[in-house]
């Protein structure tokens, strides 16, 4: 059984164009919470999906400010994970939880 704060640390994968490279490299990229550490990602990751987890490198990116009808605005700030799963292990992300 998982414990359910695996679901409040992961909050989405991250599809992008970068992240379908990383795939090749036998990477993963989440959106996590932004109080969410590395060994909590950790652990999330390998219960939620049954994988071991080689490593976890996060990233901030700040948010950016954008005009929306000619009103600035500020988008949030979105934490990365890159996970990077041992040899033979892969996540189909497309899928879902």
């Amino acid at each position: 059984m998982t414990d359910l704060r695996h679901y409040d640390v992961i909050v989405s994968p991250s599809i992008t164009e970068k992240s379908t490279m990383a795939s090749d490299q036998n990477q993963v990229i989440f959106n996590v919470a932004r109080t969410a550490t590395k060994p909590e990602i950790k652990a999330a990751v390998e219960a939620l999906f049954g994988v071991k987890v080689k490593a976890v490198n996060t990233l901030l990116r700040k948010g950016k400010v954008k005009r929306f009808r000619g009103i600035m605005g500020r988008q949030r700030d979105v934490k990365k994970a890159v996970v990077t799963l041992a040899d033979g292990q892969s996540i189909d992300v497309s899928t879902g939880l």
